[in-house]
């Protein structure tokens, strides 16, 4: 394990826009906010990447010694359409699109991103609140916003008074945009006339008739703003004023500068102290979107059923793939770069198989180790910079070759640093797993479900409709879809 005060961690900090030596709140304590999904579509890449650098930044810091309260809150009411304050809600639309419920889409949807965060050995976060979950919390909030005057009501929907709260604090200092330029930029209220500003944004909408999600609220039925929330969940779970906020450079403006915003009018406190947002995804140059013909899917991605794949890649090289990126920086997708990084992967991985039976030499070259340790927790203390610490470990892969063909000489103490570096950079804490474990959990899945199928086929053979029912309804739940053909029951993942 890495030291704390050996090494101390640095993080790019968004609101400052420097480089800060991390240091907790209550150590060792750290709370850890990132935006979730909205659950009415499949996940993108870009979502994988950007769950994959928190997931990073969790597993460095419990690396290091601290004990980490980890929220990623899930969406699933208020977002709507084009993320404006008018429009249908995005889980409403897509429940319409497939005549489900809204919380079937939830449900369904969920289900799809958890698979995904499993398959690239995502670590699961220690709280995952949902807004629906939240409602009343959400209401209080607002309540005290409105107390505050920094928001207005109008026909049932509560509205948050932008300039209003300009006048006292530093509206847009996350995004480094200045309120006379957004209102510059602005198209008046058309279509939003209920605002006093076109900057305003909703905190709590009307439900106008036909709209499938609402409660009851002291301003009539309605549903929560997209932005509040966070504001809401994020400091239930973790106070309010917490250690690190993150999430896709997409969401500054104007997600997170909202949730500034609403926290401050609420609590009178900024309530985050280090902005984290990771950067956007290209392919061969162009910025990857269903538009542009080039958004591929993570299930596309690793099958390769894509005009632009020449073939699938692993999770685990598409994982690898990401981390030789820095979280920061623009990361470009090619077949060229997924086979170079499946390569040095493999390599990588022999190495780490060479390490088991590698005998102590004191022939060849004299190397090192404690300065790869060394280097390699530095890299990772300079604001996570996976890729600099992946080349320290092909520094240490260039050494395990050499001893292994009697070039470079390495001691028993020098094998066995070796191992435990090894074993933590590459599955502690950049969570990749071998191609044998990877298969293990698919066959332990697989296995799993025909023992369940087994026992709902007995079942129905005695005629005990309620036991196989049960074990459908079950499965289903899991979002594991059972179908009865004429050559028996098959399975699918929703």
């Amino acid at each position: 394990m890495a030291n704390q005060q050996d090494h101390p961690l640095q993080l790019t900090n968004t609101l400052t826009r420097k480089k800060e030596k991390f240091i907790p709140l209550d150590p060792p304590h750290v709370g850890i906010y990132v935006c979730g999904p909205t659950v009415y579509s499949d996940v993108h890449l870009g979502n994988v990447r950007s769950f994959l650098t928190f997931d990073i930044l969790f597993r460095w810091l419990t690396f290091l010694g601290y004990k980490v309260r980890y929220v990623r809150n899930i969406t699933d009411v208020g977002h709507l359409v084009d993320d404006i304050d008018e429009g249908e809600d995005k889980i409403a639309k897509r429940a319409r699109m497939e005549r489900l419920e809204p919380m079937e889409i939830v449900q369904k949807y969920t289900n799809g991103f958890h698979d995904v965060m499993r398959l690239f050995n995502i670590l699961p976060p220690s709280i995952e609140p949902t807004a629906t979950g939240h409602l009343i919390e959400q209401i209080v909030m607002i309540e005290r916003i409105i107390a505050n005057g920094y928001a207005y009501v109008v026909n049932g929907s509560v509205y948050f008074d932008v300039p209003k709260y300009a006048e006292t604090h530093a509206y847009g200092e996350l995004s480094g945009r200045k309120i006379e330029d957004q209102l510059a930029n602005t198209r008046g209220t058309e279509g939003q006339e209920e605002k006093r500003s076109p900057l305003d944004f909703a905190l709590w909408k009307k439900a106008e008739k036909g709209h499938l999600m609402h409660w009851p609220s002291p301003w009539g039925e309605g549903f929560p703003g997209w932005h509040l929330e966070c504001s809401v969940m994020s400091t239930k779970y973790l106070g309010l004023t917490f250690d690190i906020h993150g999430g896709g450079m997409d969401l500054k403006f104007p997600h997170h500068e909202c949730e500034i915003a609403q926290s401050v009018a609420a609590d009178g406190v900024a309530p985050v102290r280090y902005w984290m947002h990771g950067n956007m995804l290209t392919v061969e140059g162009r910025k990857m979107a269903k538009s542009e013909g080039n958004g591929f899917t993570p299930e596309e991605l690793v099958t390769g059923n894509h005009k632009l794949l020449e073939r699938g890649y692993s999770p685990m090289t598409v994982r690898f793939f990401m981390l030789q990126c820095h979280y920061a920086s623009t990361l470009d997708f090619s077949n060229a770069a997924l086979q170079a990084a499946e390569k040095g992967l493999q390599r990588i991985m022999a190495a780490y198989d060479i390490l088991a039976k590698l005998k102590p030499t004191t022939e060849g070259t004299a190397f090192d180790v404690d300065a790869l340790v060394n280097a390699c927790n530095a890299a990772m203390n300079d604001d996570l910079n996976t890729p600099v610490m992946i080349a320290h470990l092909f520094d240490g892969v260039r050494a395990i070759n050499g001893a292994n063909d009697g070039n470079v000489a390495l001691s028993e103490a020098d094998i066995d640093q070796l191992r435990i570096l090894f074993d933590d950079m590459l599955f502690t804490v950049m969570g990749l797993m071998s191609e044998a474990e990877a298969k293990s959990g698919d066959e332990l899945s697989s296995g799993l479900m025909n023992v369940l199928l087994t026992l709902r086929a007995d079942a129905k053979n005695r005629k005990d409709f309620a036991a196989s029912d049960l074990i459908r309804d079950k499965l289903a739940e899991l979002g594991v879809t059972v179908k009865d053909t004429k050559d028996g029951p098959v399975w699918e993942r929703a």
